[in-house]
Formats: C-alpha cells, sequence, structure tokens
C-alpha cells in the first residue's frame, strides 16, 4: 500500500473517530450525508431527516411524567416549588430557615447548633428585607394578611390588596400616613371591586385605624391611583348576612326580590346598603315565617336597631314590597 493511500485511511479514520466521540446533542449536521437532523421525542431518538440514520437512540425525555390539559392543571401538577405570589414582599423567591431546632433526621440539635442555626435566621431576615421600603412592604403585607383572616375575605382579595399598596408605595403615597392605614384601605378598595365588600364598621373592627383615618386614607388612594370601583350594592351584602344568621335560600331570594322592587320604586338611593340589605333579610325572615330579631340582624351586620327598623318600614311602603308581603 503506497504512502499516499495510508495517510488518507489513517486520515479518514481520525475523523470517524472524532465524529464517534462527539456528543449526538452537539452534532447539528448528519455525520454521513450532512443533512438536518430532527429528535423524534416519542421514540427518544435523534434521526437524519434525509438518509434516515439514527444518530441518537434510548435518549432522556426531560419533559413531565404527566399531562396537563388547561393551565390550572398544569400549574397545580408542576413540582417546581411554590408560584411568585404578590402577598409577600420577596414574591416568595427567597429561602426561608424553619424556627424548628431539629436536623433532617428530626434530631435535636446541639446548643451551638441552636446559636448558630439563631445566627442563620437573623442574617436571612436581614438579607431578604435589605432596605426600608422592603421592610415598610413586609408589615404592610403581614397586616392585610391578617385583617383578611379575620374577615373571612378570599385569596384574590388579598393579592388585589397586595397590588394596591405595591402601587401606592411606589408612588410615594405613604409619606405622612401609617402603613397600617394605607394596608386597609387597600384591603377595603379590594373587597369592593371583588364584589365581597366589608363595611367600614367591620374594617375599623379588625384594623388598628380609626374609622375617620380610614375613610380619608381610601378617598385619596382611590383619587390618586384612579382606581375604578363601583358603589357598593346591598345584594353582595345579603348572602353573607344570610349565612351568619343560619336562615334558608328561601329568605335570600325573598330578600333580593324586595331589594330589587325597592330599585325600581327608587327608595335605594342614598342609603346605606348595609342597612338595606339587613332590613331586606329581616323582612324577608318574616315573609318567609322564619323567626329572627332585629338584634340578631343588627348584631350580624354590625348596625343599630333603629337604623333595621326605618329601613325596614321604607321597604313595606314600596308598591313592589307591598305585592310581595301580600
Amino acid at each position: 500500500m503506497s504512502e499516499t493511500t495510508t495517510r488518507a485511511t489513517t486520515g479518514e479514520h481520525e475523523r470517524t473517530a472524532e465524529r464517534a466521540e462527539a456528543p449526538a446533542a452537539e452534532q447539528e449536521v448528519c455525520p454521513e450525508c450532512g443533512g438536518p437532523l430532527v429528535t423524534d421525542e416519542e421514540r427518544g431518538e435523534t434521526v437524519c431527516d434525509d438518509c434516515g440514520l439514527v444518530v441518537e437512540e434510548d435518549e432522556i425525555d426531560h419533559g413531565p411524567e404527566w399531562r396537563a390539559f388547561d393551565a390550572g392543571e398544569k400549574d397545580q401538577k408542576s413540582r417546581v416549588g411554590a408560584p411568585t405570589t404578590t402577598m409577600m414582599h420577596d414574591r416568595g423567591l427567597s429561602t426561608n430557615i424553619g424556627w424548628q431546632n431539629k436536623d433532617a433526621y428530626g434530631n435535636s440539635l446541639s446548643s451551638s447548633q441552636r446559636e448558630k442555626m439563631q445566627r442563620l435566621r437573623t442574617w436571612n431576615e436581614r438579607f431578604r428585607t435589605r432596605d426600608s421600603k422592603e421592610r415598610n412592604l413586609k408589615q404592610a403585607l403581614g397586616e392585610i394578611d391578617r385583617m383578611a383572616s379575620a374577615l373571612g375575605l378570599p385569596e384574590n382579595v388579598r393579592e388585589t390588596a397586595s397590588v394596591i399598596y405595591r402601587r401606592a408605595l411606589q408612588e410615594d403615597l405613604l409619606p405622612g400616613r401609617s402603613i397600617e392605614g394605607v394596608a386597609t384601605a387597600a384591603l377595603y378598595a379590594a373587597a369592593r371591586q371583588a364584589s365581597v365588600p366589608r363595611s367600614l364598621d367591620e374594617m375599623t373592627t379588625v384594623s388598628r385605624v380609626d374609622k375617620m383615618e380610614l375613610t380619608r386614607t381610601y378617598r385619596y388612594i382611590v383619587r390618586e391611583l384612579d382606581l375604578e370601583i363601583k358603589p357598593a350594592e346591598p345584594e353582595s351584602y345579603v348572602p353573607r348576612f344570610v349565612s351568619d344568621l343560619d336562615l334558608s335560600d328561601e329568605v335570600e331570594r325573598t330578600a333580593r326580590r324586595l331589594l330589587e322592587a325597592a330599585r325600581e320604586a327608587g327608595q335605594l338611593s342614598g342609603k346605606s346598603p348595609v342597612g338595606l340589605a339587613a332590613a331586606a333579610i329581616y323582612a324577608a325572615a318574616l315573609l318567609s315565617n322564619e323567626r329572627v330579631t332585629q338584634s340578631e340582624v343588627s348584631e350580624v351586620a354590625d348596625i343599630s336597631e333603629v337604623t333595621i327598623r326605618n329601613r325596614y318600614k321604607e321597604l313595606l311602603e314600596s308598591d313592589g314590597v307591598r305585592g310581595l308581603s301580600a
């Protein structure tokens, strides 16, 4: 064999060895014909689109082993950690060191290890709130969560309240106002936007600010942030009051009919929606032969019995209501 032939054969062997050693993932063209490579995920193979050469087989499927048919199911089945949330000052992206002084096997830590873990917790908290704005946001979101839990508000209301407070913080609306006042106003606005309103008296009960400060801060936040909030409807209070009084669905339906008849008669404008809802429920309970006292309704709605009596009389004076009561 000539020297030229030997060099050519040696060069071909070297090129073949290099192709064999190159990872299949790094190859962009077929090693035989130079055609484009296509990955068949169902069979776990990488094949040439021109000649059909199988370049790689038995590949690892890096996708999930489950199937999802909508976005909600996908989020529920995903196991990559908790989703981000606006209800935490760091959106839930930072780590948190647990308070349990135990190791991974459940054994108690020694005194020196407990001191070390406590120092780590302290520094971890300092890193999570690096400046005054983050400390402010952390305190406010904690207040929103506390008040929402006390009022029984759903999670979407807490999310909306957190967004409103973040906007107020970003636009520098807090100077001259307390953190608790702005947080309470944000939660009150979020509850009204979600059609699950709470009265000012209910908000004041769980808040650390008085009613006057809450009203003033709420109007300021709504005006500066240009929030679109519709006036509260009496019907939005009816389901909660009926449930708290343990009355039947018939009472709720009758109360809604009473309010609708009073609206058509023009008797709802300028009156408190809480008082109207309480009076409608009291009247509906009497029409449905279910026993409930004005005192019980007053306690649930957090309004006076005088207000219930006045609104109750006004409801009965409308022509539509007289037709229902008959």
